[in-house]
């Protein structure tokens, strides 16, 4: 496995033609397993109800925002909306409260989504595995976990309080996930929260570490970068376009199976020009608040965080074939998850 000292030595390296090395293998890495295959996807959060602090979220449980949560016929509303669109994919997310967002919630919600989408996957609270597997029989496919930063100091510093500043209980959230039965797992770092090389470092073996023991599971990563929410910064993001994309490039190197997301948290500029390098998946026509589709006006509604991409699917598709890109809506016809 790559050492820190080297992972330091190439984030740090700002000579215009290691990137550009590193840029041409990734791309032909990813050409070589993904072809020019873009598959796309879209959040829909459920609740914002929390029960923790976490400083850089919208959510948190300290936020003075309006609390919301789905019910049933929002839900429709909602995905129909998303459907409609052309997504086929779609990403449930909920803030981190066991409490408003149960096992039973989380199911309720899930068999809606069937009506209307081919893959599911959740953004919620970590659980344990039998939980996972009940979700994964109801038809949930994927989990999307981030440790955020695997600096423990950090991490303390950053979730004062709730469930998730159980550090070792999140860090063997994708373990749980895929003794559930999980198919698909997405793991990452937030951008900016830590060290960037350590954080980097642990992740690999994190997901090396996965790799070897449920050889099974699809994995995909993906590194969100701080952005500000409703205009305001909660903590300052120091990675920059370069950094970001030797970040990509680097993981694309050393994982060349691994799928890699690219967030509507990034420029519309960025999203254009990034594409080639080793991305595999993006979200488009994405709104991070609850009920932000069809319920609430954009005056009225509060993200998780702000999005700089806000383009539609329509949009998208078009940008991803003037780039000869086949944008995938889905790839796989859904028999019923089993054990």
């Amino acid at each position: 496995m790559i050492s820190l000292p080297k992972i330091k030595d190439i984030l740090g390296n700002n000579d215009p033609k290691q990137l550009e090395l590193l840029a041409l293998e990734s791309a032909s890495l990813t050409r070589q397993y993904f072809g020019r295959t873009i598959s796309l996807f879209a959040p829909l959060y459920l609740s914002n109800y929390c029960s923790s602090h976490c400083t850089y979220c919208g959510f948190n449980s300290h936020n003075r925002i309006e609390r919301i949560k789905l019910k049933p016929e929002q839900m429709h509303a909602e995905m129909k909306h998303v459907a409609d669109t052309g997504i086929e994919n779609i990403l449930l997310l909920t803030g981190e409260s066991y409490k408003a967002t149960p096992v039973p919630y989380l199911l309720e919600a899930t068999n809606i989504a069937k009506q209307y989408f081919t893959g599911i996957s959740l953004e919620v609270h970590p659980m344990e595995a039998a939980e996972y597997a009940e979700l994964f029989q109801n038809g949930v496919d994927g989990i999307t976990v981030y440790q955020e930063t695997y600096d423990r100091e950090r991490y303390k510093e950053v979730h004062i309080s709730g469930k998730k500043s159980d550090y070792d209980f999140r860090y063997a959230t994708p373990e749980r996930a895929a003794q559930g039965g999980i198919r698909h797992l997405l793991m990452g770092i937030l951008l900016g929260l830590s060290d960037v090389a350590e954080d980097l470092t642990k992740l690999y073996e994190h997901l090396r570490y996965m790799e070897k023991n449920y050889p099974g599971v699809e994995y995909s990563v993906s590194f969100p970068r701080l952005r500000t929410i409703k205009g305001r910064d909660f903590a300052l993001c120091n990675v920059d376009d370069k950094m970001f994309i030797k970040i990509v490039c680097l993981t694309r190197i050393l994982f060349p199976r691994v799928g890699i997301t690219l967030s509507t948290r990034e420029t519309a500029e960025l999203r254009n020009n990034a594409l080639e390098l080793g991305f595999t998946r993006m979200s488009a026509g994405s709104n991070t608040s609850v009920g932000g589709y069809t319920i609430k006006e954009e005056a009225e509604q509060d993200p998780q965080f702000d999005i700089e991409d806000t383009r539609s699917v329509s949009e998208i598709v078009q940008l991803l074939k003037n780039k000869n890109f086949d944008p995938v809506f889905t790839d796989w016809r859904p028999i019923g998850n089993q054990t």
